[in-house]
């Protein structure tokens, strides 16, 4: 049953990004316990953020790689001025489009196995939400890009508007109107799918 409440933005202190942001500058200096930290922190939203950007379900894990490469590649360049995470966010950012650019240079063959059944064979069943989040993907799947990215910035990885804004190029304004938008597109989505089936109440 898919229920019509939204996830609230993840718990984001300011002590926490500044941890993260230190990690990264002491990673600058050669501190290979601080890239470990570095790394370990922001993985799980660099996966979040480029398999809502890259329509390649399959390149999630490469495009998170590519990301940290790049990034690791130039932490002597970060200098602290915005957010570790603001920073590399922006660095997935350019990997999704590159990688978008190059597809559309040199596209796949069109004969690719078909992974979806089996990907979805491998899915986890019975966990506490897990179906309601395959929902929600899916309605987030639905949105025009500019609105689901907004969404999945402040929303699901807890970014600030400001920092949203910045790493959509647009004003604070605009990351909050698609950002409500969003949400009244999935509200009332979600409210529609936990209306009765007229024809099941007929029978």
């Amino acid at each position: 049953m898919i229920t019509p409440a939204l996830p609230l933005p993840h718990e984001r202190s300011a002590s926490a990004d500044e941890s993260i942001t230190a990690w990264a500058l002491a990673a600058r200096g050669g501190d290979s316990a601080a890239v470990d930290h570095f790394v370990r922190a922001l993985h799980r939203d660099v996966i979040r953020y480029v398999a809502h950007l890259s329509a390649d379900p399959q390149a999630v894990d490469d495009l998170a790689q590519d990301t940290f490469l790049r990034a690791l590649g130039s932490l002597h360049r970060f200098e602290g001025r915005s957010s570790a995470r603001t920073w590399l966010l922006a660095i997935a950012r350019r990997a999704v489009a590159d990688s978008i650019r190059y597809t559309a240079a040199r596209p796949r063959p069109a004969d690719l196995p078909d992974w979806e059944p089996a990907a979805e064979l491998a899915q986890p069943r019975g966990l506490p939400g897990f179906d309601d989040g395959v929902a929600l993907l899916e309605l987030l799947a639905g949105l025009p890009h500019e609105r689901r990215e907004a969404f999945v910035l402040t929303q699901l990885l807890g970014l600030p508007y400001a920092e949203a804004a910045a790493l959509s190029n647009c004003p604070v304004g605009t990351i909050r109107s698609r950002v409500a938008r969003a949400r009244a597109t999935l509200l009332a989505l979600l409210a529609a799918a936990e209306e009765p089936d007229p024809a099941l109440t007929a029978a």
